[in-house]
């Protein structure tokens, strides 16, 4: 039906009596043709509700009607009638346009709940199977076109909000947004609920996503970032046979490490290759293969990686890597800079890279394109440059011994060793909770301020004297007393 009435800024058309009651929607046709010629320099007010039969009809003849007449026509199912305004150059009224848009989205931050808790029911009841699905991903893809990715990250989100009262009625208020929402169910607890709330008001998705980065469960807004927990997300839209040569890429660099390399380690050491050309590895054994530029804080210890131009903040114990086997070029601050240096001269680098055959010397470990230097004990606490205090080892095994994850014993001469962090030899079947714990508490001990020989040797004498199911906060308390 249509329905119009005079105002200020609306007219009736000339020579149609249709606006002067409501007519059926073959009357508004009717009205294309009683419509003067000027009929599209004045600003009109239509609603138009059709009934349900003829909605298909209706859309179909609106965008000729627009054309014809200048009006704004917007076809819904008659229980939202909704008026549309065009000002004289045919443009919809800026105000009139901007409500909707907000009234919209906070529709959408409300469906956007309704759903996820809709998915959370579905897959707890198992509709999928009921319907012969074989997945409950294929199921949703069917109904919506999410991938696998997206899914679970509704399924979490919404399962998340379970526990996140105020941010689940902030999401289905139209508070906040979704994609807001979904960051912060990635540090919000109950107890820190409310100040994450308070924090994300009038943030956008993005500094929101910048306000969790780096930060675990149970942080506040207000606490120190982690470098080590920020992520990154690379995307690419490449051909066919470009994403068939990676995976197979990726794959190979898995079977040479001869362990499990997540995403991550994986495109660390498919870099590195890239970047340590063959001419530039046999040109000098004793300088870097490659460089980048780290930049560490004297006072703080804290570094920041240089990519491309722009600054990354870097873990603590990607520093200490770097600080193994580097190129100094001195202080960034001087006004001259000096001549540059490495850490371990060059014919000593060449020396232990023919004495380990230039490859990393992990049991089972095949990497030999580029390999790092590494210092037994630290050179920060008084370690050599000496044979006997350095060996080779990859990208991934060499940040995993500065990450309390890979131990290593004995010395190059005698020969080396290495376990797993909770003490299980290296490939062996290791307790995966109880090492990732250890490697926790070691991380907290060198934030604390603790040597990693000290660190090391308390978590020996902890993984002695507790059962492997202790948790994370007794082993660090043992720990603290022991390091006294």
């Amino acid at each position: 039906m249509v329905r119009t009435k005079s105002s200020p800024r609306s007219q009736q058309i000339e020579g149609s009596s249709c606006f002067e009651k409501e007519t059926s929607f073959d009357a508004l046709i009717m009205l294309k043709v009683a419509a003067p010629a000027n009929a599209r320099a004045r600003n009109w007010h239509v609603r138009l509700l059709p009934s349900r039969d003829s909605l298909p009809r209706a859309e179909a003849r609106r965008h000729e009607l627009e054309a014809s007449m200048g009006l704004a026509l917007f076809v819904n199912d008659g229980r939202r009638p909704v008026t549309y305004e065009r000002d004289s150059s045919g443009e919809q009224g800026w105000e009139k346009v901007h409500e909707r848009l907000l009234s919209f989205a906070k529709r959408r931050a409300g469906l956007e709940w309704e759903e996820g808790r809709l998915l959370r029911d579905a897959q707890r009841a198992g509709v999928h199977r009921r319907l012969g699905f074989a997945s409950f991903g294929e199921y949703v893809e069917r109904l919506f076109g999410y991938n696998g990715r997206l899914v679970k990250e509704k399924l979490r989100v919404a399962q998340s909000l379970e526990k996140l009262p105020g941010t689940s009625d902030a999401l289905r208020v139209g508070e906040l947004t979704w994609s807001a929402v979904r960051e912060l169910t990635r540090v919000a607890t109950g107890d820190t609920e409310r100040t994450w709330l308070d924090a994300a008001r009038g943030l956008t998705a993005r500094q929101v996503e910048e306000l969790v980065s780096g930060r675990a469960p149970g942080d506040l807004p207000s606490d120190v970032a982690d470098p080590k927990l920020r992520r990154h997300v690379l995307r690419f839209e490449v051909a066919g046979e470009t994403r068939a040569l990676l995976l197979e890429a990726l794959g190979k660099l898995r079977r040479e490490a001869g362990e499990a390399l997540d995403d991550d380690a994986a495109l660390l050491l498919l870099a590195r290759r890239a970047l340590a050309t063959d001419s530039e590895s046999k040109s000098d054994e004793g300088r870097a293969s490659y460089q980048v530029l780290v930049t560490t804080c004297k006072a703080c210890g804290r570094g920041e990686q240089i990519g491309n131009g722009e600054a990354h903040a870097l873990a603590a114990a990607v520093v200490e890597m770097s600080l193994c086997d580097a190129q100094v070029i001195g202080d960034s601050h001087e006004t001259h800079g000096g001549r540059a240096t490495q850490t371990i001269p060059p014919a000593l680098r060449r020396h232990v890279l023919r004495r380990d055959n230039g490859r990393c010397v992990v049991s089972g470990c095949k990497h030999a394109t580029f390999v790092d230097v590494h210092h037994l004990v630290p050179r920060a606490e008084a370690g050599q440059n000496a044979p006997d205090n350095l060996m080779c080892l990859c990208g991934a095994h060499h940040r995993a011994v500065h990450e309390g994850r890979l131990i290593v014993d004995g010395k190059p001469s005698t020969g080396l060793s290495f376990r797993h962090a909770e003490g299980t030899p290296y490939g062996g079947t290791l307790q995966a909770s109880a090492a990732d714990r250890n490697a926790q508490v070691f991380a907290a001990l060198r934030q604390l301020g603790f040597k990693e020989q000290q660190c090391r040797s308390a978590l020996d004498r902890c993984s002695a004297t507790l059962p492997a199911t202790a948790d994370r906060e007794e082993v660090l308390r043992v720990a603290l007393s022991l390091l006294g």
